[in-house]
């Protein structure tokens, strides 16, 4: 197989063969330059010079200079999609066609239409390269040359004078601009540095009273910003999480300062204006009470809890409260993470566990930039090391985090060959996959996308244990298994796998190999650490992310979407219906008797009863139907592109399924019925109100006469008109 950068061979004496689809290519690619090329003739022939003496060559020479101006355009979008370098030719094709569609402007409108050149070649010089726009710039000369010489010899001279000006000013006033901004901004820089060493200082990231740490260096002050940032950066996120999850008037942190007798405000999400911002001492109130247990507190009261220390006096009144210690290693607690509301709603053991696993990630931000700080004495190490963790910082999504994880892994250390592992439980069991690897094994690439049971291998173990392996030089080992017995690496003299650790558990492993003995020393063996405990950061937070979107959008008890997602999701589909000229149903349904059902086999078995039926709504219902619970035992779905008849069908068959259905209950078997009403756009109303309102008058029809049906709209007025004819 030829390589793809390799050049076609051919034999001597015969010529090198283009197939059609190269010549396409290269005909393609030759259209702007030769647009460009055609008007140039043209104008210099005398054509363009009214707008009555347009000839057919006139008209097809602008239709190629559009479809010139269109492919370059296209071509410079595509490579900023793909985040390629723009060429010089790229910009020259662009802003070639763009003059030579101004000139012909000029041409056919007179010198008053001159102004457009002035503004285009601002804009030209402004957003394309120097080279380029010097280029452009002859070009405009060139064409102008044609449309005044040899008669206007004087006018030709002023506008280049002027072209050339216009543009060499207004580059030079938009670099200035440039350099102002960017001196302004690196003092702005420079008067934050004082506030980023005393929060540095909490962080326990510089020592207390140190003069030598920071001022004058700016190899340190970058490490000092990136480091508080990093921390500021992971501690936002984690409490945009936490405010999604646990519907908070405020979530807030509060670290020890220095000397462990006050309290000061971290980072918080809240709506008031009334949280402390100032120190208060830390032995006080419900936070005094936590520090001195160092376990969780939650309490809620009618008339409000007392002892409530994180707002300033006149602040709200807080009616429920979850308190969590920021607890290290060693079982210091360095602070509190706390969140309130101002009704009383007690917080679940569910959320004091997210509450507790955010406060951990909080300390566990703090922690990666306090072991960064260690090896901030080797100058060339610490280079590489934070951009290491700016490109692993910089990845968005899982598939960017592990591309990340091994450019800066093979930046760190002499590596031969890198992976990063994933574990997972599907049906009972842990399997681990390969998700990403680079370097040369005997497998080659087919090992990315492996998945393997968990076994008695170095990744399973470091998964199992959480600690690094192997203890031992891999050239010592009888036997490498580092994956399963079916994946066999060999060659690596030095081997080192990590453990992604995050959240008090194993994601996955970083398996990092050397063909050298003794490649990796103390410091690198270090920064690889770190760089696998970002790793797992960065996944965990995708994974909590994930988690905490799908808490905020779904129903705790169904897991079908809550009333606040429908009303959303409802929006969207009402519009999309509306602007293609499409029908949409929406059915509202709830269970007969439901408060009967609680009444007399208890709240727990309704709660089977109402997640059995939301299973079959689930099921029953199409995948491009949108289900969910509306509240109470009343469901609702909406159906994109279904009229009356088909969302019938539907409802029938939910309410024929849920008739079948036995739930088991201490009582002996239980049997319910559900009630359906229907409404559909735009066949009986347009806006989301009117159709909800119709869907429940349907229902409240059904329950009136019989329960255990569904019923439309026109079933409804059909029978609304006979009992008035019947009265």
């Amino acid at each position: 197989m030829t390589p793809s950068n390799s050049l076609p061979r051919m034999r001597l004496g015969r010529p090198l063969a283009f197939t059609p689809g190269k010549w396409a290519q290269h005909l393609v690619r030759a259209v702007p330059g030769l647009s460009v090329l055609s008007v140039f003739a043209l104008l210099a022939q005398g054509h363009f010079r009214t707008v009555h003496a347009l000839g057919w060559l006139d008209a097809l020479a602008l239709t190629v200079l559009l479809l010139g101006g269109a492919l370059a355009m296209v071509r410079r979008v595509r490579r900023a999609m793909h985040g390629a370098a723009l060429l010089l030719r790229d910009e020259l094709e662009l802003g070639a066609t763009l003059l030579a569609a101004s000139f012909v402007v000029v041409a056919l409108l007179g010198d008053t239409a001159y102004p457009l050149i002035y503004l285009l070649m601002a804009f030209l010089v402004s957003f394309l390269s120097r080279p380029a726009g010097l280029t452009l710039v002859g070009m405009a000369v060139l064409f102008d040359a044609l449309l005044t010489l040899p008669e206007r010899w004087g006018v030709w001279l002023a506008r280049v004078a002027f072209l050339g000006l216009f543009a060499g000013l207004y580059h030079l006033v938009l670099r200035a601009r440039l350099l102002a901004s960017q001196r302004a901004e690196h003092d702005a820089v420079k008067n934050k540095i004082r506030e980023l060493e005393e929060r540095a200082r909490t962080f326990r990231l510089v020592s207390s009273g140190s003069h030598d740490s920071l001022p004058g260096v700016q190899e340190q002050e970058k490490w000092l910003v990136a480091a508080v940032k990093e921390i500021e950066g992971a501690t936002g996120s984690a409490l945009e999480i936490a405010e999604l999850a646990v519907r908070a008037h405020t979530v807030g942190v509060f670290l020890l300062t220095q000397d462990d007798r006050g309290l000061k405000l971290h980072d918080c999400r809240s709506a008031s204006e009334r949280v402390q911002r100032e120190r208060f001492p830390a032995g006080e109130g419900v936070f005094g009470a936590l520090l001195k247990r160092g376990l969780p507190l939650r309490m809620n009261a009618d008339g409000g809890v007392k002892g409530v220390t994180h707002y300033e006096p006149g602040g709200p009144e807080v009616r429920a409260i979850c308190a969590v210690p920021i607890v290290e290693g060693s079982g210091h607690v360095r602070g509190v993470l706390v969140a309130d509301r101002l009704d009383n709603s007690p917080f679940t053991d569910d959320e004091e566990r997210l509450l507790t696993t955010v406060a951990a990630e909080v300390l566990r931000s703090i922690e990666v930039e306090r072991v960064m700080s260690y090896i901030r004495r080797s100058r060339d190490e610490k280079d590489r090391f934070f951009k290491a963790l700016e490109e692993l910082n910089r990845a968005g999504s899982p598939d960017q985090v592990f591309l990340a994880v091994l450019e800066s892994a093979r930046h760190l250390a002499p590596l031969d060959f890198c992976a990063v592992t994933l574990v997972a439980e599907e049906q009972g069991k842990r399997l681990h996959k390969i998700m990403r690897m680079s370097g040369v094994t005997n497998a080659g690439r087919a090992l990315e996308g492996r998945s393997f049971a968990d076994n008695n291998g170095l990744v399973a173990n470091v998964v199992r244990y959480g600690a690094p392996l192997p203890g031992r030089d891999a050239g010592a080992m009888d036997r490498q298994i580092i994956f399963d017995d079916d994946t066999q690496i060999r060659g690596l003299q030095s081997l080192k796998i990590f453990p992604l650790v995050a959240g008090g558990r194993s994601l996955g492993t970083l398996v990092a190999g050397s063909r050298k003995k003794a490649a990796f020393d103390s410091d690198e063996l270090r920064m690889l650490e770190v760089v696998a405990l970002s790793a797992a950061q960065a996944v965990l937070r995708a994974q909590l992310f994930e988690q905490m979107e799908r808490m905020a959008t779904t129903d705790g008890l169904t897991g079908l979407l809550n009333h606040r997602t429908f009303q959303g999701r409802f929006d969207d589909a009402l519009a999309g219906a509306k602007r293609y000229g499409r029908k949409l149903s929406v059915i509202l349904t709830d269970v007969d008797h439901f408060k009967s059902v609680n009444d007399t086999y208890g709240h727990p078995t309704g709660d089977q009863v109402l997640k059995g039926v939301a299973r079959i709504l689930r099921e029953t219902a199409r995948d491009t139907d949108l289900v969910a619970r509306y509240g109470g035992e009343e469901f609702a779905i909406i159906m994109p592109e279904t009229d009356t008849k088909g969302a019938q069908v539907i409802a029938e068959r939910i309410r024929e399924r849920v008739m079948a259905e036995v739930f088991q209950s201490e009582q002996g078997p239980l049997k319910v019925t559900l009630s359906l009403g229907i409404a559909t756009c735009p066949d009986v109303g347009e806006q989301k109100q009117q159709l909800i309102d119709l869907a429940d008058q349907c229902l409240y029809f059904a329950k009136r006469h019989g329960r255990n049906q569904s019923v439309t709209v026109q079933h409804m007025q059909a029978g609304g008109r006979r009992v008035a004819e019947a009265g």
